[in-house]
């Protein structure tokens, strides 16, 4: 085989489509669950004590916590990624469901049992989402066992009951803030990262890189 016949195997066709670059999704998802679960929090702790505080967390719900995220996680689908596909679009189910939830519950007067299993089902999910997380990076798997204690406290909190926040609520809210700034920091390293094109803030990468597909070439003949 000459050289201009090698050259035809090893070169693209031409008119061939410039591979399509895409964009990474997982910034816009964690930035969405980040700054929705620290104003919720803010609340929980009673730190806000303003009777309409809670308007601010339900248009942060619906749209960027809520319907970003939802769609951040769709565009994880498409990338192949199903960790980060699973967990984006399950919060942003979650918040979704919170902005439709919360005020009707404050009209039906709470549901204490009811929402005490609703979060313990949360937490059950997010906590073998961070096992998962093993394999992701710290930053990550830092924000999922934060938020794992954050639904544990909210669901005993919601199972006591009461017209006042219960202690273990404020506990909650308080695990709420810490799991929101690792989100938000998580977030912010990975659009840096990815901005500047090398690592600059670190994650905490744990695993062996993927492997990728290597070139093939075909062999001269003899």
């Amino acid at each position: 085989m000459n050289e201009d016949t090698r050259s035809l195997h090893e070169q693209p066709a031409q008119g061939s489509p410039p591979p399509v670059v895409q964009g990474d999704p997982a910034p816009l998802g964690l930035a969405g669950f980040a700054l929705t679960t620290l104003l919720l929090s803010i609340v929980n702790t009673g730190l806000l004590k303003e009777a309409a505080a809670i308007l601010p967390v339900l248009a942060l719900a619906a749209f960027y916590g809520g319907a970003a995220q939802f769609a951040a996680g769709l565009f994880e689908f498409r990338r192949g990624n199903t960790f980060g596909a699973t967990a984006l679009v399950s919060y942003g189910a979650f918040w979704l469901s919170y902005w439709w939830l919360a005020p009707r519950l404050a009209l039906a007067g709470g549901a204490h049992n009811a929402l005490g299993l609703f979060l313990l089902g949360w937490c059950i999910f997010t906590a073998f989402m961070a096992i998962a997380a093993l394999r992701v990076n710290v930053a990550v798997l830092a924000v999922l066992v934060l938020l794992t204690l954050t639904f544990l406290f909210l669901a005993i909190g919601a199972f006591q009951g009461g017209p006042e926040p219960h202690a273990m609520t404020q506990v909650g809210g308080w695990f709420g803030i810490g799991t929101g700034l690792v989100a938000w920091y998580a977030a912010a390293a990975t659009v840096i990262n990815a901005t500047h094109g090398h690592p600059m803030v670190p994650v905490g990468t744990r695993g062996p890189a993927p492997s990728r597909p290597r070139a093939t070439s075909v062999p001269p003949e003899r």
